[in-house]
Formats: C-alpha cells, sequence, structure tokens
C-alpha cells in the first residue's frame, strides 16, 4: 500500500475519555468511590481531590503528585482487593454512564475500518477496564511503575501520558507500527484545553464537549465542535 494520498493512508480515530466519551472524570469519581468503600479519610481525601481535579482543569496538574495521591488507596490494598473494588466501580458508577451516543461513534469508526485508540491521562489501573467495557482494545494511557513484587509503586513509568506527553506516547506507538504521523490520517476527540498540543497535531480535531476554554479555540480554529451528550439524559 502506498500513502501518496489521504484516501489510501491508514485512518485512526484517537478518543480523549474523561468528558469525552464518558460523561465523568473516572480518575476523580475512582477518588470518590474509594472514600465511600471506607478506603480513604473522607474529608480528607475529598478535598485534596476536589484540589487535584480544579488543578486538572486549569491545565496545571503535577501529574506525578497526583497519581501518588490517587494511586495510594489502590497500592496498600494490594491486588485482590482492588480488582475486587474495580470491578464494584464498573457495574456502580461506570456502565450506567456509558452512553449510546458515545459506542455509536465508536462503532461508526471501528465499522468504516479505522483504528481506534483512547489516549488519556488517566492512570491504566482506572481505565483499562473501561476502555474494554467501550469495546476498544488500544488504549494509551499512564502508566503506573510497579515493584519487585509485581505491585504498583505509586511512580509514573515512563512519561506522563497528558499535554505534549500525549503527542510523544502517540509518536512512540506510530513508531513501533513502523508509521510516522504523515503516514496516517488522524482524528482526535477530546473536551479539554490540556489536549491542545495533539489537537494541533492530528488531521482532523474534534473539540468534543468542549470547555469553554476549547469551544473558544475550536471557534478561533476552525475546528468541528461536537456536543455528544447533548441530547443525552
Amino acid at each position: 500500500m502506498t500513502f501518496d494520498s489521504p484516501a489510501h493512508r491508514p485512518r485512526l480515530a484517537l478518543f480523549d475519555l474523561d468528558h469525552t466519551l464518558l460523561p465523568l472524570d473516572s480518575d476523580y469519581e475512582w477518588g470518590e468511590f474509594t472514600t465511600r468503600i471506607g478506603w480513604t479519610d473522607p474529608q480528607e481525601f475529598s478535598r485534596r481531590n476536589a484540589e487535584f481535579y480544579a488543578h486538572y482543569q486549569a491545565g496545571t496538574l503535577d501529574i506525578h503528585d497526583y497519581v501518588r495521591f490517587a494511586i495510594e488507596a489502590v497500592r496498600r490494598h494490594g491486588p485482590q482487593e482492588a480488582d475486587a473494588a474495580h470491578a464494584r466501580f464498573m457495574q456502580e458508577v461506570i456502565t450506567p454512564a456509558i452512553r449510546p451516543a458515545a459506542l455509536e461513534l465508536l462503532r461508526q469508526h471501528q465499522q468504516a475500518g479505522d483504528r481506534v485508540l483512547i489516549i488519556t491521562a488517566t492512570n491504566e489501573f482506572v481505565t483499562r477496564p473501561i476502555a474494554q467495557a467501550l469495546g476498544v482494545q488500544e488504549l494509551l494511557a499512564t502508566e503506573l511503575e510497579r515493584g519487585a513484587d509485581g505491585w504498583f509503586t505509586g511512580e509514573i513509568r515512563g512519561e506522563p501520558n497528558m499535554r505534549e506527553g500525549k503527542v510523544r506516547r502517540m509518536a512512540q506507538w506510530l513508531a513501533g507500527q513502523q508509521l510516522g504521523w504523515d503516514d496516517v490520517h488522524s482524528t482526535f476527540y477530546s473536551d479539554s484545553t490540556n489536549d491542545v498540543p495533539l489537537l494541533e497535531q492530528v488531521n482532523e480535531p474534534v473539540a468534543t464537549n468542549p470547555d469553554a476554554r476549547l469551544r473558544a479555540l475550536a471557534q478561533e480554529r476552525g475546528w468541528r465542535t461536537l456536543d455528544l451528550f447533548a441530547a443525552q439524559p
């Protein structure tokens, strides 16, 4: 196959997760869930979780500090308890939040033969089961370091999958497929100004359920805007 025109290039459909495919922030909701099941102190954890979320929205989050905080309860409880808790989280929080409009958009790309990836700053422990529930096999998430015992240390492994890091992680993924950006036709759906670097990199940026700043930027740049959940309850 030659890649001399857009029609002949492999097509990639890239999706942010939180507030893009889901009408919630899975990282934040996982934190709130661990409080409800008694893993964390309700007042202190909720206070810090809200602070980190505000920093994320403002584009000022220190993701290393956040991941240490967010994964501490998981690290402390160990694999068996953590997996059981996540299964309950999926049942009680995530599955009821999955909307038909999101599934339909994913299926449209899959049925068109596009390669579909979820690319998210949220860590792999929280997001891998969510990607599977959405029917997406390929996930680029913030990866977690494991110690000699095989369990999470609380640190990030490699580069955080956030802001410019998403562009670099995608470039690494493409290189692993023996491709570069010019060899593919890429579309990226995201709600957040944190994702502007990747939105600027792809062929078709789509501001999806955008926050106010991204909506204004999309209008200024002429990017497509999609309000995926506008007609949903």
